[in-house]
């Protein structure tokens, strides 16, 4: 049975994040259109591009709100970059630029080779989800990403470490103390994914312009 506790800060991030989703993008969505108008003739520069920026935006500072750790929106700003740009180099560079303007905030650690990494390969599947975006698909790409994160990081942080024999079991026991995070990871990557791909599907509804043609 979940904790009341953790119901209550889901539903705070919710509404939290639902606000400033929205205060973010009603307060410059006309700009966004007059810039359309002004940028037309470039394929690559349009409102959607801006709108879906925004969102990238919008994850790489949430990161900076206090949170429980590992409850980040890492993997849902990389599934959705990859799924909504158009031009791969985009997909990877923009997210990847937004994680690195954060992290300048935030600090660097040791470990942050395999963070990027994970990072790049969730893109990956962000790919995979293009053309074929529904609650399932999305679900199914948030939990691998989850996974993928958990078992690429935890490897990197048991590889040479001072705390965890290195052989097989030093590595199980690494990934076993490390589960607690992947539960909150978990409800991280769902929660943001929930916010950005349904955020940008009701946008898409009440602002035409930002659909595809």
């Amino acid at each position: 049975m979940i904790h009341r506790g953790i119901i209550n800060y889901l539903l705070w991030k919710t509404i939290l994040s639902f606000q400033l989703f929205l205060s973010i993008f009603e307060t410059f969505f006309l700009p966004l259109l007059i810039l359309k108008q002004i940028t037309m003739n470039n394929k690559n520069i349009n409102a959607r591009f801006i709108f879906i920026l925004g969102v990238i935006l919008f994850g790489a500072l949430m990161r900076l709100i206090p949170h429980w750790p590992n409850f980040t929106p890492i993997a849902a700003m990389a599934l959705f970059g990859g799924a909504y740009f158009r031009k791969k180099h985009l997909a990877f560079l923009i997210p990847l630029g937004a994680l690195f303007l954060s992290d300048l905030i935030l600090g660097f650690h040791q470990w942050m080779i395999a963070i990027y990494v994970s990072f790049a390969l969730i893109v990956g599947i962000g790919f995979l989800l293009k053309q074929r975006i529904k609650v399932g698909t999305v679900l199914l790409a948030s939990l691998s990403s989850s996974v993928l994160f958990f078992i690429l990081t935890n490897f990197a942080m048991w590889i040479g470490s001072p705390f965890y024999p290195q052989n097989f079991v030093g590595l199980i026991e690494c990934y076993t103390l490390a589960l607690p995070f992947l539960n909150n990871g978990i409800m991280g990557d769902v929660f943001f994914s929930t916010i950005f791909f349904g955020g940008f599907y009701l946008a898409q509804l009440k602002f035409p312009a930002l659909a595809k043609a």
